[in-house]
């Protein structure tokens, strides 16, 4: 049967685009809440917010005045997981759907796309990316041109590949004109966006073939920096420092991407594993920490790094 398209109007009914489970039950009873009610209300909250009888902060946002705060709620959210923060996290979230509602509405009053389209356009992707869960039919509707996918019996890594192998088809039917790096979002965390582009550029063989070129590298680019710096450490060049120090860090992100390890996370990690460890250093202190000599304060880390590594 032809894949439906969603309707206008109504985002709860873009449900409809995913095939039922074999067996699944009837319809819900009344008594269930229905998710699409609520977003619904949301998106109609959202429209009155910007309408002319509306707040007048909300309605003189653009899309630039409110990155900031797309960027702001998601390491929120970031957060909120970090620290296992359940209430927080629900809270956080609805931040961050907000900041999606917000885009869509303008999008909407400019005549670009409306928060229908987003989600059609989200079901249908995820229906074509997934033809092992919704049948090759069904994803073919959704528009995967992708052929010869096995998709029976397949695990997690098959799943990735296909995902690729689709993508890479999309791309193809898109108009030219465009570089393979563009599609990285200048907008990113350096460290994700260097390792992204690394991952783009092994796509077509141009990377380092095994993890040692890049130790190897970190070692010519530390010695690249350190020419840059006078006898006693201080730089002879700003402009050169900087340049040498940004490359040491793009073979960083990319040494972590061969290791298979998001760089962007384990610095996050490492922060809060710093933060840990000073809060422990404050409070086994009772003097002030500027009071204490460079000797005093290697040993109070010293103890903090140990009490962590010590089992409860």
């Amino acid at each position: 049967m032809p894949f439906p398209e969603p309707v206008a109007g109504d985002p709860a009914k873009s449900a409809d685009l995913v095939p039922a489970p074999a067996g699944a039950a009837g319809p819900a009873q009344k008594s269930e809440p229905i998710p699409g009610e609520s977003f619904t209300e949301a998106v109609a909250i959202m429209a009155r917010l910007r309408g002319p009888d509306g707040c007048p902060w909300d309605r003189e946002q653009s899309f630039d005045s409110i990155r900031k705060y797309t960027l702001e709620e998601t390491y929120e959210v970031f957060d909120a997981i970090e620290r296992r923060d359940w209430p927080s996290l629900q809270d956080e979230l609805g931040d961050l759907l907000l900041q999606v509602l917000f885009y869509a509405q303008m999008a909407s009053e400019a005549g670009h796309f409306s928060i229908d389209d987003v989600i059609g356009n989200l079901n249908r992707k995820l229906v074509r990316r997934h033809p092992h869960v919704f049948g090759e039919e069904a994803a073919a509707q959704a528009g995967n041109r992708a052929e010869s996918l096995t998709v029976e019996g397949i695990d997690a890594g098959g799943v990735l590949r296909n995902w690729e192998e689709i993508k890479k088809r999309e791309k193809k039917d898109r108009p030219a004109g465009h570089g393979r790096l563009d599609e990285v979002p200048r907008a990113m965390p350096a460290l994700s966006e260097a390792a992204k582009l690394g991952s783009k550029a092994a796509k077509v063989g141009f990377d380092w073939p095994e993890v040692s070129g890049l130790f190897a590298k970190l070692q010519e680019e530390m010695s690249e920096l350190k020419a840059e710096l006078a006898p006693d450490g201080t730089p002879q060049n700003s402009n050169a420092v900087t340049e040498e120090l940004g490359d040491l860090l793009f073979t960083t992100a990319n040494l972590a991407r061969h290791l298979k390890v998001d760089s962007e996370l384990a610095l996050r990690d490492a922060n809060a594993k710093f933060r840990r460890r000073f809060a422990a250093m404050e409070t086994a202190d009772g003097n002030g920490l500027e009071q204490r000599s460079p000797e005093e304060l290697e040993a109070l880390w010293a103890s903090a790094k140990e009490a962590e590594r010590k089992p409860e």
